[in-house]
């Protein structure tokens, strides 16, 4: 594989890079890098930017909407846009929801929920985790029973991302209790605004309402909501969590993070010199680099595998395992390297317009949140130790 970059793609580093100048409000990039508390409203409009100059969906099919761009320019503009403060694109109707439409939905579904999810009039949530279902995702008990045209769903989901914002959920639920536990599963488009639905929240371990339980109580949905063919929902839902698995890669934000951390480091003392020049510290700043280095070949590679036509298969939850240890590793250096800056944790802090004395430097506000929120990220879309077990099958056989 050539890791040079052509001619091509240098010019569309500069596109991109020119574009962040012009369209990125610059507050908006200052809360994201001191991780200031961001508004639907920041994330929409970041979001209507991205759509008026055709980025939104980089990996639809131009048919939809999609900028259709190669593996190279989706790595390009993710490394330049968490380098300049971007707020992240949330995936779950853009890069889950979509791919499964596109390759399982019916025409009208595709006409009808695309254009929405790109224009914002719609914002969907992930129903896939139950209180009793999470990394064994087959042993959900969320029900939809059919009902000549309509489906009656009772039920629970549970750390639905964002769910208090959603219009729209597309959830797995179990039409059958026949053969395999994965035989009998659905995917069904849920209307939040339906009677019937709750949405409560709950709070993390960094004092924020990210995520939420979802309430099914003789909920009435449309037939036609139906993705594909009833219990065929598990191959629709593999099929998504490959692309989130390749997603959580996350090298941009890593590479950014690294950035800061190496920034923290030389600016906090240690025994009277920089603490990037402590040589156990800054043998592993050199450990974590290296490896993010490496993943990002690896990343490139898988992806342009899929860019030919290749379905990422075990490589995504290789991707998925190595890019969360080691967000949480710079996550963990930056905690260390700031000490007693980092414990207060102020959740008025996060706000923009805060302006309250601390005994740090701003972005220290931030690092022991995202800490403890990254904790999640070997568990969600499938934990490490899940994943493990997929590439011992899948590679080694065992």
């Amino acid at each position: 594989m050539d890791l040079e970059f052509t001619e091509e793609e240098d010019a569309f580093r500069k596109e991109v890079r020119q574009f962040l100048r012009e369209k990125l409000p610059p507050a908006l990039a200052a809360k994201v890098k001191l991780g200031k508390r961001l508004t639907k409203e920041d994330m929409e409009g970041w979001h209507a930017a991205l759509n008026e100059r055709g980025w939104l969906a980089p990996n639809w099919p131009k048919k939809w909407g999609g900028a259709k761009w190669t593996a190279v320019q989706n790595h390009i503009f993710d490394e330049e846009a968490w380098a300049a403060g971007a707020p992240r694109v949330i995936p779950f109707g853009l890069n889950m929801l979509a791919p499964v439409l596109i390759k399982f939905g019916s025409d009208e579904q595709k006409q009808h929920y695309l254009p929405r999810i790109l224009d914002g009039t719609d914002w969907w949530c992930q129903g896939y985790s139950e209180p009793g279902a999470g990394s064994d995702l087959a042993s959900l008990k969320t029900r939809a029973e059919r009902q000549g045209d309509h489906y009656i769903v009772n039920g629970q989901k549970t750390w639905t991302t964002l769910g208090h914002y959603a219009d729209w959920i597309f959830c797995l639920v179990r039409t059958s209790s026949e053969g395999k536990p994965q035989e009998g599963i659905s995917f069904l488009l849920i209307d939040m605004n339906t009677p019937g639905v709750s949405v409560r929240p709950i709070i993390l371990l960094d004092g924020e309402h990210e995520v939420n339980e979802v309430f099914f109580d003789n909920v009435k949905v449309p037939a036609e909501n139906l993705v594909g063919e009833e219990n065929k929902g598990w191959t629709y839902a593999k099929y998504l969590l490959t692309h989130e698995r390749t997603g959580t890669a996350n090298i941009g934000n890593s590479s950014a993070a690294l950035e800061q951390l190496k920034q923290i480091a030389a600016n906090t003392k240690s025994k009277g010199r920089p603490l990037s020049q402590d040589p156990y510290f800054a043998a592993r700043m050199a450990k974590v680099e290296i490896d993010l280095e490496a993943m990002k070949t690896t990343n490139l590679r898988i992806l342009v595998e899929a860019d030919s036509g290749a379905a990422p298969g075990p490589e995504s939850s290789m991707l998925k395992i190595k890019g969360t240890v080691i967000r949480q590793e710079i996550n963990d250096l930056a905690r260390r390297a700031l000490g007693p800056m980092a414990l207060p944790f102020v959740s008025e802090a996060l706000e923009e317009g805060y302006n309250e004395p601390s005994i740090g430097p701003d972005y220290a506000n931030s690092i022991a949140p995202d800490y403890f929120n990254n904790r999640k990220l070997s568990i969600f879309a499938g934990s490490n130790e899940i994943q493990r077990g997929i590439i011992s099958k899948t590679k080694l056989g065992l």
